[in-house]
């Protein structure tokens, strides 16, 4: 059975029942603006100083640290793209983000993984395509990787959230 999908609405620093956040970095993993910022100061300097000994991660892919002083095991680090019109593989590369982390919180133990909407602020990436992207790549790696049993999806704002929640509507086939 594959694992669930879930919308909630907030800080996704706030997460006390992942045992993973995911974090929209930027392809050095040093932080940055929004989610990745927010992540970084919650967690403190020591998920600074693991992700300095990773040597950065390409776009499309992602890597684990520890969590720092966040409340959660894992800190997935997805590098998603910057939004061109959708004429750089942009679709297939933020598909992959999600893709890569399920297999990371797999590999690592990790039953629960909570993820932003990742490319939707500063990388410009439209929300609506975003989420249908990404929930439709979540979904395929929840069935192939069994032990992950739950994506929660952290969404910061009533625009993202209502994004993803028609996403997820059309993808469970009940039209909103």
């Amino acid at each position: 059975m594959a694992g669930r999908i879930t919308l909630h609405k907030g800080d996704i620093t706030t997460e006390r029942e992942a045992d993973a956040i995911v974090n929209a970095a930027n392809t050095t993993l040093l932080g940055g603006g929004g989610v990745d910022g927010a992540i970084h100061r919650a967690a403190g300097p020591e998920l600074l100083e693991e992700c300095r000994k990773l040597g950065g991660c390409p776009t499309g892919d992602a890597k684990i640290t520890g969590a720092g002083r966040l409340p959660v095991r894992h800190v997935i680090h997805a590098v998603g793209p910057v939004w061109h019109g959708g004429r750089g593989r942009e679709r297939e590369l933020l598909a992959s983000c999600y893709r890569r982390a399920i297999e990371l919180a797999a590999e690592h133990g990790d039953g629960r993984v909570a993820f932003p909407a990742i490319s939707t602020g500063a990388y410009r990436f439209p929300v609506d395509e975003a989420a249908r992207i990404a929930l439709q790549a979540t979904k395929e790696a929840l069935a192939a990787n069994p032990t992950v049993e739950e994506a929660r999806f952290w969404l910061f704002d009533d625009a993202t959230y209502e994004a993803f929640a028609r996403a997820l509507a059309e993808l469970e086939g009940n039209r909103r």
